[in-house]
């Protein structure tokens, strides 16, 4: 019987074989109801029939399953868009936000507003309004749903807005929604970190239940948006510094180009200026070009920079110089050795510049006088510009060093305001001084990278450079050589590049670290090294070879041998090969018989293979073995 049903169905597809097919064709759920209805007018039995609506259940369950899979794949990849378009749209990104979040979760209208430092709220973007709901429109503080979703830090909705008496509301608002005719509402706060930025709503003419799956999409966008507008709000800020620092910078190039028309004198007084050199050696020059002793007084009576002690002036003539020498533009006659000019205008309070001469000072030394007043107020001028830039200089090398991803046209951008070239060599110099002192070498490093058109930074007990250059190995040696002649302490430095390309600053940064570590796991303390300096070593260590790894690669069978038996398998191969791969000789350096030589060589080609002694792996090992070596006599 059981045969004659079998050849009987033999070219009839089977109901299970259907759901399945069904279900691989991911049919609609009413193609599963009409086989079941079909099955039913069919010869099966009872318990084919359960077993066949138990299957159909079974893939109406996956099918509802796959249904959610693929709603949570697409509003993951909705989301994905919504970041890049948030990241394209520059100051338009609550537009984008609110035009995304109207699409994808299908509401009629959506808006956001963005909070006030007294707590209250206002309208900043709205998408698919019709009527009344302007932007601009205030939300006092405690009042309406996004006020209570921004003080809870989680989102509210409600299915009738008008209707809902969970949390006080505002007539200016309910307004708005009653000539909107909205009435379902979901309110979700704009949160970057600890801080809420705003609210993002969206609303419906309809009453309607938000599900958890399109509270939680609502959320993401709303964290997405907020994540975009702190970043945007940290770009102004640092827009405005740079602009700032840029309009500091126009004044001072102007002021240059004022005092290049004056004498010979004046002319190399500039030369030292543009050239980054200080006050003090503006100063020396001058005092030897006029035959006298230099110093700079300001209103408080301080000494910022002087070429000698002025034994005759007392603190009333001082005064009196300063008050004199502001009155006019040339220099005048505190005593008669003593000769006082203003330094110029920009500064942030008075100061004079006084001049002790054996001698009356003729037109042509006054003039040179006045040419030295103006270059020491540029200097001064500088010195105060370059404090107010540091912060951000600094702030652009910690972003170049920092992982997160970051965009190369933005940062070009960002280095031309910073007058870096952003398609020039640079070198990443990494600077540890071997002494305790960290405020004299940060000082040194801010004006070493001023001098020399680059920005620094502060990584732990190191300093990190980025400068213009090719050379690795002698921007190091240079920078070293200084640093340490400051502060009278040894400097050890690792370095890398040229690159060209700013998105890879941080490996270049990463490859000098490692130059440093080397050198100091090689006890070279004082020294500096690119990964060219540094032989094989270099070859290992520079961009991301992994020495352990290498080691590990070409004697580790060997090491874990020595490790678990408590041999030496590796004197042995040290000796093997410092005999020039004599059995012989090796036993006479072990002081043991060839014999045993031997043996362990067959349990290091049991270990390593039996092409251990060719000539490409025999160099390999060798090289293992010296690091492995080196390694093991820094760590003793």
């Amino acid at each position: 019987m059981d045969s004659d049903d079998t050849s009987g169905d033999a070219g009839a597809e089977s109901p299970a074989l259907t759901v399945l097919r069904l279900l691989a064709q991911e049919a609609p759920p009413w193609h599963f109801e009409d086989l079941l209805r079909e099955t039913h007018q069919s010869k099966l039995t009872e318990r084919q029939l359960s077993g066949l609506r138990q299957a159909t259940r079974l893939a109406l369950d996956v099918r509802a399953s796959m249904d959610r899979q693929r709603k949570r794949e697409a509003a993951l990849a909705a989301l994905v868009d919504a970041a890049q378009e948030m990241a394209d749209s520059g100051a338009d990104i609550l537009k984008a936000v609110t035009r995304r979040a109207r699409l994808l979760l299908d509401f009629d209208m959506t808006y956001a507003s963005l909070q006030q430092a007294d707590g209250s709220s206002y309208v900043q973007h709205t998408d698919g309004e019709t009527t009344a709901l302007s932007v601009g429109l205030s939300m006092d503080k405690g009042m309406g749903m996004g006020q209570l979703a921004q003080h809870r830090h989680a989102p509210f909705w409600s299915s009738d807005y008008l209707a809902d008496d969970r949390f006080p509301h505002a007539r200016d608002i309910d307004e708005v929604v009653r000539s909107e005719g909205l009435r379902g509402i979901l309110a979700v706060p704009m949160t970057h970190g600890k801080t809420t930025l705003g609210a993002l709503y969206g609303a419906t003419r309809a009453v309607r239940h938000f599900t958890p799956d399109e509270v939680s999409l609502m959320r993401a966008l709303a964290n997405l948006s907020a994540s975009a507008i702190a970043a945007a709000r940290r770009q102004d800020l640092a827009d405005a510094r740079a602009t700032e620092a840029e309009r500091e910078a126009a004044r001072a190039e102007s002021l240059r180009t004022r005092l290049s028309s004056v004498c010979e004198a004046q002319t190399r007084l500039m030369d030292m200026v543009l050239d980054g050199c200080d006050l003090g050696d503006v100063l020396h020059t001058a005092a030897k070009a006029l035959g006298g002793t230099l110093c700079v007084r300001d209103a408080q009576g301080r000494v910022p920079a002087a070429t000698g002690q002025l034994p005759d002036l007392n603190e009333a003539t001082t005064v009196r110089a300063l008050v004199e020498a502001h009155a006019g533009d040339e220099p005048v006659a505190v005593t008669g050795s003593v000769w006082a000019t203003r330094l110029g205008a920009g500064l942030a309070e008075p100061a004079v510049l006084l001049l002790e001469a054996p001698r009356e000072l003729g037109s042509t030394e006054r003039q040179l006088l006045r040419a030295v007043g103006q270059a020491v107020a540029l200097v001064l001028q500088r010195q105060s510009m370059a404090a107010a830039a540091g912060p951000v200089r600094d702030e652009y090398l910690d972003d170049l060093l920092s992982a997160a991803p970051q965009s190369s046209r933005r940062l070009s951008e960002r280095a031309r305001r910073l007058r870096i070239d952003p398609d020039g060599e640079h070198i990443v110099l990494v600077l540890r001084p071997e002494c305790g002192k960290p405020g004299e070498a940060s000082i040194w490093a801010s004006s070493y990278a001023h001098r020399h058109g680059g920005i620094r930074t502060v990584r732990g007990e190191c300093l990190v450079l980025f400068l213009p250059g090719a050379d690795a190995s002698a921007v190091a040696r240079s920078a070293a050589a200084e640093l340490s002649a400051v502060l009278g302490q040894p400097v050890t430095g690792g370095a890398a590049g040229p690159t060209r390309d700013l998105c890879s600053v941080k490996e270049v940064f990463e490859e000098a670290r490692r130059c440093l570590d080397t050198l100091t796991a090689l006890g070279c303390a004082g020294r500096t090294a690119a990964a060219k300096d540094l032989g094989f070593l270099g070859l290992l260590l520079s961009d991301k070879n992994d020495v352990d790894g290498f080691v590990s690669s070409a004697v580790g069978p060997v090491l874990d041998y020595d490790a678990r038996r408590s041999t030496d398998l590796v004197g042995t191969l040290e000796a093997y090969f410092t005999s020039g791969g004599s059995p012989t000789r090796a036993a006479q350096l072990l002081h043991v018989h060839t014999n045993t030589v031997m043996r362990r060589l067959d349990r290091i080609g049991e270990l390593l293979g039996s092409s251990w002694q060719d000539p490409a792996n025999a160099l390999e090992i060798q090289l293992a073995l010296r690091l492995q070596r080196v390694k093991g006599s820094v760590h003793r």
